[in-house]
């Protein structure tokens, strides 16, 4: 099998206060690319939109621009910046961290369900 799809022609182009996320699912892939402009924060930006406390998505990222700060709900932190991979549980909040768009890659799975009210 080989599929291609170009993020010109995402399923989903979502815009939230601070961001904008392409989303896409490919042979059962769900793939997103999402744009964090300084400023934004989960807890902020999509908490009010998903309803939740913190982020319940699992991530499998990479930052390709910008810097981004998480933490989890047990307290864990970390900083990332380009060129990091990162996978994130449920339960977490991030923010962009400096003057620079924060560009990151999600091969997490559940893109086509973020930033959209929890159900």
């Amino acid at each position: 099998m080989l599929a291609v799809r170009s993020l010109e022609s995402a399923d989903e182009v979502r815009d939230m206060p601070h961001g904008h996320l392409d989303a896409l699912n490919i042979e059962g892939l769900e793939f997103g690319r999402a744009q964090f402009e300084p400023g934004w924060r989960w807890s902020q930006d999509v908490g009010p939109i998903a309803g939740t406390g913190s982020c319940q998505f699992h991530h499998n990222g990479f930052v390709a621009e910008g810097h981004l700060h998480i933490r989890m709900d047990d307290g864990t932190e970390a900083d990332l910046g380009p060129g990091d991979v990162f996978v994130c549980d449920p339960g977490h909040d991030a923010w962009v961290v400096g003057d620079e768009t924060a560009v990151v890659f999600d091969f997490g799975g559940e893109m086509t369900r973020y930033a959209k009210p929890a159900k």
